[in-house]
């Protein structure tokens, strides 16, 4: 019964931000841009869809933290060693973040308009690469993964 409760209860929470992400996208490409006139055209609504993405992203991380440790308080009274596992996953993702913010450029970006301007800074553009790098090297750590799986499958048979 507690499955179906969590099962539904992160099908609402997908469809939710899958609505949201939906409208916030229609705001972005149909909303017009600032300047038609301009060489390289600003769309209005930038700033809406940047804040929604740092949402997204803090809201994942919060939650894979605040999971991730209570996963480890749970098992540490029953099986130590695989809390130390759990613990080793967010450590790690901890310091990949850290990694990927210190190797971020802060090289500026030409011809931002006045509703993202302020997010061409030293910090935000060092945590935009943070994210990207760190997508990255996940993508290819998921797609290792599933090679080393299907590798592992066909040698046990």
């Amino acid at each position: 019964m507690a499955v179906t409760k969590i099962r539904r209860f992160s099908s609402w929470i997908l469809i939710l931000c899958t609505v949201i992400t939906v409208v916030v996208l229609g705001f972005f490409y149909l909303g017009g841009v600032e300047d038609p006139a301009a060489e390289i055209k600003a769309p209005i609504y930038t700033s809406l869809l940047l804040y929604w993405c740092y949402a997204l992203v803090i809201i994942t991380i919060a939650g894979m933290l605040i999971f991730g440790i209570f996963q480890f308080l749970s098992s540490l009274k029953a099986k130590p060693k695989a809390a130390l596992g759990s613990l080793a996953v967010i450590i790690a993702f901890v310091g990949l973040l850290g990694i990927t913010f210190a190797i971020g450029d802060i090289t500026k970006l030409p011809n931002i308009n006045v509703d993202s301007a302020h997010f061409n800074t030293d910090f935000w553009l060092k945590v935009s690469d943070m994210w990207l790098y760190s997508a990255y090297i996940m993508l290819i750590l998921c797609v290792l993964a599933m090679i080393a799986g299907s590798i592992k499958t066909v040698f046990k048979k």
